[in-house]
């Protein structure tokens, strides 16, 4: 099942998306006392990052881990991790990195899914974005695209070499695999624009046939889908 939340502008979404994250967090911490989450980098998510690190919970009950991050040291602008890291501040929130900054991406890669094995899996919550490609997170078109989409379920994360690599970030990834995304119990994906509402709504209908990264990552998920939209 999908359910598309329709926003005014991007005022209106990132209060409607930091409620939604909080209701799930919420829900997890009355459940089991605890919560782990995945959050996504880029800018889109900023906003809404920083009115749910206001919001009332019991964030020292709280892992936040990134979706996907970049091979670069946290002091890089463009460490996804670094971003959530001052966001929550604020809060008693536990962040973890996905990224032990090894040369080879596959190491890199290993290495980020051993320091994950202490989470208890599954994920309460995976927040996605996607990019004018269609890809989400940093499954990518390009040739680490199928072990991504068919990696085991014991495996959550993997390093990949995006081919070609964004002008905007031309360095290696580490990203959840769809095995990790799919078994979690609530998934968001969150985007704007009308171009991007037209591509997300070409993956869903075409499925595990799509050509696009996101739709093969979406297909067939057993959970209800939420999907929040701006112009």
């Amino acid at each position: 099942m999908i359910e598309w939340r329709i926003h005014d502008d991007a005022d209106a979404m990132a209060k409607a998306v930091s409620n939604d994250v909080a209701g799930v967090i919420a829900d997890a911490l009355a459940r089991q006392g605890h919560a782990a989450i995945a959050l996504p980098g880029g800018k889109t998510p900023i906003a809404v990052i920083a009115l749910l690190a206001q919001l009332p919970l019991d964030w020292a009950k709280v892992t936040i881990i990134p979706g996907d991050d970049r091979l670069v040291e946290e002091e890089s602008p463009l460490s996804n991790v670094a971003m959530l890291r001052t966001a929550f501040q604020p809060t008693p929130a536990k962040i973890i990195s996905l990224t032990p900054v090894i040369e080879e991406y596959r190491l890199a890669g290993d290495r980020a899914d051993a320091l994950l094995a202490t989470l208890d899996w599954p994920l309460d919550l995976v927040w996605l974005g996607m990019g004018n490609d269609g890809h989400t997170a940093s499954i990518f078109a390009g040739p680490d695209l199928e072990a991504l989409l068919h990696a085991p379920a014991d495996r959550r994360v993997m390093g990949v070499m995006p081919d070609p690599l964004p002008p905007e970030a031309p360095v290696a990834r580490v990203t959840l695999t769809r095995s990790a995304i799919a078994a979690s119990h609530a998934i968001r994906v969150v985007i704007s624009g009308a171009e991007k509402r037209i591509l997300l709504e070409r993956a869903l209908a075409e499925g595990a046939a799509s050509a696009l990264p996101i739709g093969r990552v979406l297909a067939g998920l057993e959970q209800p889908l939420i999907v929040h939209w701006c112009l």
